[in-house]
């Protein structure tokens, strides 16, 4: 005889499961009709991720746990790898996501991770559940589930409009042909984003390397805002998500780098100070056609064209 009630029972099913590795939560969560699962357990990463200040700079380990559930095949699998859904594609989705920018939240890393593996064809529920391994005594995590339902494939990266740049320097931004500048780049038939330089005033010297990048990419943003003020369809941006959305909508963009550059799996070589470098390495990886640059020498090195104009010249 049972001295515990079904509620009790339940309950106690409940937290077991919520402890339990997903593919035990798959089981028990099933949707009418057969599913197949494949998993991956116990994978681990050592990587840059957290929003406090004692995590940047430093890696820790962190525990991926995935389930993907896949509709079974039909007719014989003939030992054909291409027909089902390879354990690569799951491990890729999750060194794809770990590679292409430094994140703050555990549950956007097992969001992208989740998206990117149900674009997927077969794919039709994932379990997702990432552990920071080194943060505590235990494990700290967060478990997502999501189905194919909740994926739009226009979200990703491979929709992104190519953009034109144009990088201003400060005298370029005080001269009366910006307006002009700004009408011909914005005319023409690709998404125009604008980066600027530092500020002509003194900025704070600190000794440090760390804290004396953070100030020298403040100083930059301080001028974007500046240029912001001299147009004002110049709207600043900072994120990747501001950026797809103006360039997508037509939006004039001026880059604030702090965040792109600090969240970077892989930074720029140039410093801040170099501005036209670093506008140059952001122009890269949004993949522009071209970079114009108004009353500045352009770097030894760049991955994309750049044509150097001078700050008197009206007509680009």
């Amino acid at each position: 005889m049972s001295l515990t009630s079904p509620k009790a029972d339940r309950m106690s099913s409940e937290v077991r499961l919520a402890f339990a590795h997903p593919s035990e939560r798959a089981a028990a969560t099933a949707q009418p009709g057969p599913l197949d699962r494949i998993s991956l357990r116990d994978h681990i990463a050592e990587i840059e991720i957290g929003a406090f200040q004692a995590e940047r700079g430093t890696t820790q380990r962190i525990c991926f746990n995935v389930v993907v559930e896949v509709q079974p095949l039909t007719g014989p699998v003939d030992d054909d790898v291409d027909r089902i859904l390879s354990y690569d594609r799951v491990t890729e989705a999750i060194a794809h996501e770990l590679a292409e920018e430094r994140l703050n939240l555990l549950e956007t890393l097992a969001e992208r991770i989740a998206e990117r593996i149900l674009l997927e064809p077969q794919a039709m529920r994932v379990f997702v559940r990432i552990e920071k391994l080194d943060r505590g005594p235990g494990a700290l995590g967060v478990e997502i589930v999501r189905g194919r339902d909740q994926v739009t494939p226009s979200t990703h990266e491979s929709d992104r409009p190519h953009p034109r740049l144009m990088y201003l320097s400060s005298s370029a931004i005080a001269s009366d042909n910006l307006t002009g500048w700004i009408d011909q780049m914005a005319a023409r038939d690709r998404p125009l984003v604008l980066c600027v330089g530092a500020h002509d005033l003194a900025v704070p010297r600190t000794g440090h390397k760390m804290t004396q990048r953070r100030i020298d990419l403040l100083a930059i943003e301080q001028n974007a805002w500046r240029l912001a003020a001299r147009d004002l369809r110049c709207k600043v941006v900072a994120t990747r998500t501001e950026l797809d959305w103006a360039m997508k909508n037509g939006q004039i963009c001026v880059w604030a780098p702090s965040k792109i550059v600090l969240d970077s799996v892989d930074g720029p070589s140039a410093a801040p100070s170099d501005a036209v470098a670093l506008a140059a390495w952001f122009a890269a990886t949004f993949e522009a056609d071209e970079m114009m640059v108004i009353g500045a020498a352009l770097p030894d090195d760049a991955d994309v064209p750049l044509c150097a104009v001078p700050v008197e010249q009206s007509i680009l």
